[in-house]
């Protein structure tokens, strides 16, 4: 049999994957060599990497195509998705120096493993195949799990860090036994090939109770109730700044890695998947909601309030097309900015010794600090879903591929579930603007950098929110055709 001659022009669709792993080697070796005193090189690097890959993408450099036998894809959802999880990435390093060095906790390793973390994510969301979705997805874990235990003098965070592998590998293996089903209804592992087996075997018990167990795992690694159980330790546990990543960028991933499973592959069991995701919608729904309503902890409570965020993301996929995909994205897109926003501004207000994750620690933030409490307002109502900031048009976009899809029950219970939501995120507001603050809160160290970066990313929810069509377009043309 004669095979193709292959050249590097071949392989040039990988470009951005191949740019990231090398340069993340590159990094990993250069870290052995330079001392603490200079470990900030190995951090400066790695943004200019992320940053350097987002040009490449945005610019369109390697092309679109398939390579490595079909099983890695870029097109433009792909695009779109990596440059979304690269630039969060970069935002989520730049967050991550100052708070790991004051408290002695950054190492090298720190940001090799959140570059492998994200290169685990770029294969995710271009994955064509079975094989490439489980490769990406457990790089994408066992880089996260790592990444949890970073203080591993903490109690708290090796409890979590124990949680998070332990419920992870049980999802992974949930989503490998359903994915083995799919395999063995269809005889093959090309998501394209699967498609055309399922629309001439759509009735097939394998194949569905496969699609089951398959949804079970896109709703652990989303968070989505009743698969939520780690998601409040692991935020809490985790350093804040590590929180952060895992709780904005894997988010994009999840997305990417549900529109290739379900969408691609499993598209003629549409009618199935659709309800399944309308059921996890309405459970992540009421039990974020109803778990925020009674946390004391910010964390926590932004943990619960990402496992209703996920609903909300889910009410877009339950509407099914198009418009519910591109919906769905635009909401990823959008959590992930407000997200890294929100445990961004714990992390600007935190000190070493203080820990600024209690809604009680924002007690009287105006009178102190009118300029933070302003940019920590911007971010709840954002959050909450309040015009015209961009959460609100999110959540708009998913409720109205909702009612497009004839699911207008589910609408109705996303937006009586947003004004529940409102309800915690007006919590902190009131902590910030009418209460008086408890005892002697300590001034978080001034680092201007930072804070900058906190303020645009910030005042960008309002700013996007006044110009949130381009974003929606870009998001539409994913997935035109």
């Amino acid at each position: 049999m004669n095979m193709p001659v292959r050249t590097a022009a071949d392989l040039l669709p990988l470009l951005p994957e191949l740019v990231m792993v090398g340069g993340a080697f590159a990094l990993l070796m250069l870290d052995l060599f330079i001392g603490e005193s200079r470990r900030f090189l190995t951090h400066l690097l790695g943004i200019v990497l992320l940053l350097g890959v987002v040009a490449m993408i945005a610019t369109g450099a390697g092309g679109h195509g398939s390579v490595l036998g079909d099983m890695f894809v870029r097109d433009v959802a792909a695009d779109v998705l990596k440059l979304a999880i690269c630039a969060v990435s970069a935002l989520a390093l730049i967050y991550t120096w100052p708070y790991l060095r004051e408290r002695g906790l950054y190492k090298g390793e720190v940001t090799v493993l959140m570059l492998f973390a994200v290169l685990g994510m770029m294969l995710l969301v271009s994955s064509n195949s079975l094989v490439m979705i489980y490769v990406g997805l457990e790089m994408l874990s066992l880089c996260s799990y790592a990444l949890v235990v970073t203080d591993r003098d903490s109690p708290l965070g090796s409890e979590s860090g124990i949680k998070y592998f332990v419920l992870g590998s049980l999802a992974s293996g949930l989503l490998l036994y359903g994915l083995s089903l799919v395999y063995g209804a269809t005889g093959s592992l090309d998501l394209a090939t699967i498609a055309a087996a399922a629309r001439e075997s759509s009735s097939s018990l394998m194949l569905v109770t496969g699609l089951v167990f398959v949804v079970a795992g896109i709703a652990f690694k989303f968070g989505a109730a009743p698969f939520h159980m780690w998601l409040p330790d692991v935020y809490q546990g985790a350093p804040t700044p590590i929180t952060l990543f895992i709780g904005s960028a894997p988010k994009l991933a999840a997305f990417g890695m549900t529109y290739r499973l379900l969408e691609v592959a499993a598209g003629p069991l549409e009618d199935h998947w659709r309800l399944m995701l309308a059921a996890l919608a309405v459970l992540s729904l009421m039990l974020g909601n109803l778990g925020a309503l009674v946390q004391s902890n910010l964390k926590r409570l932004l943990a619960y309030s990402t496992v209703s965020h996920v609903g909300f993301l889910f009410i877009g996929f339950a509407g099914g097309g198009a418009q519910g995909f591109s919906a769905a994205m635009f909401y990823a897109i959008s959590y992930a900015l407000m997200s890294a926003a929100a445990f961004g501004a714990i992390v600007v207000l935190s000190s070493r010794g203080f820990e600024a994750d209690e809604i009680d620690d924002y007690k009287g933030l105006n009178a102190r600090n009118p300029w933070m409490a302003g940019l920590v307002l911007c971010i709840m109502a954002s959050l909450a879903g309040v015009p015209p900031f961009l959460g609100f048009w999110a959540k708009l976009a998913v409720l109205r591929a909702a009612l497009d899809g004839g699911m207008m029950w589910l609408a109705i219970v996303g937006v009586v579930f947003a004004v529940v939501g409102a309800f915690y995120y007006l919590r902190v507001i009131k902590a910030m603007y009418f209460d008086a603050p408890e005892g002697q809160v300590p001034e978080a160290q001034p680092n201007r950098p930072l804070r900058i970066v906190f303020g645009v990313n910030a005042l960008a929810l309002l700013a996007l929110g006044l110009a949130w069509n381009p974003i929606m377009a870009w998001c539409q043309k994913a997935f035109a055709g």
